[in-house]
């Protein structure tokens, strides 16, 4: 399985690569790395980083003390993803657009080769802000770069076995998730996003972040392992 890109890739960089139980600097040396013939050679990015752990922690601290709603849970995972978008772009600071996307207000004609995005609003994950960053940019698919590398059919930690998808539908994939949004949702793609990529007609491309091989092998239409939502 292979796929075409523009010169604009949009990716949803799941906070559960970045920071995974603390700030995983590896992972960010090798991605700069990874980026850099790219960006060299005219491509631009937008990053959309999530929250990972850092947004849990925080969270799961306030459940212990109060009781916590789930538009506050959504308000500490939105400013935990841009803590984290702040540090990517500082790691991309020679090439980065020094304003966080962090309203789609924002959202202009890329004048930079990286933009760095975060999250929005309470109802929604940061999977919803890429593709709608994609949908206004006129970029047909979002690259969904998380700990998943592909759409299951069933919570694959809980079932190994469980069937992977190299394609399917929006229709289908709408069948695997539930039908609404709640902060902490574990989905490849959130509900609200995928009902959005389903009316825009979008693509999504669900794979494993970490794995950088195979996300090279992706951005240069070779064969790669992961899943084609859309």
């Amino acid at each position: 399985m292979n796929y075409k890109f523009s010169k604009t890739v949009v990716v949803a960089l799941g906070g559960s690569i970045v920071h995974p139980d603390g700030i995983d600097t590896r992972f960010l040396k090798n991605f700069k790395k990874f980026l850099a013939p790219y960006l060299k050679n005219g491509t631009r990015f937008v990053l959309v980083l999530g929250g990972g752990a850092l947004a849990r922690r925080f969270q799961n601290a306030a459940q212990e003390v109060a009781k916590v709603n789930d538009e506050d849970k959504d308000w500490i995972g939105i400013h935990a993803t841009r803590l984290n978008a702040h540090l990517l772009r500082t790691v991309f600071r020679d090439v980065a657009n020094p304003v966080i996307i962090d309203a789609r207000s924002k959202i202009a004609r890329l004048r930079y080769p990286v933009t760095v995005a975060a999250g929005w609003h309470p109802g929604w994950s940061t999977d919803y802000v890429a593709l709608q960053i994609a949908a206004d940019l006129g970029v047909k698919e979002v690259v969904i770069a998380g700990k998943p590398d592909h759409v299951y059919k069933k919570d694959f930690v809980k079932y190994p076995e469980a069937e992977k998808f190299t394609s399917l539908s929006w229709r289908d994939y709408d069948k695997l998730i539930p039908k609404k949004w709640k902060p902490g949702l574990h989905a490849p793609i959130d509900p609200v996003g995928a009902a959005l990529a389903a009316k825009k007609s979008l693509k999504a491309i669900v794979l494993d972040g970490r794995d950088l091989k195979n996300f090279d092998a992706l951005l240069k239409g070779k064969e790669f392992k992961g899943t084609i939502v859309g």
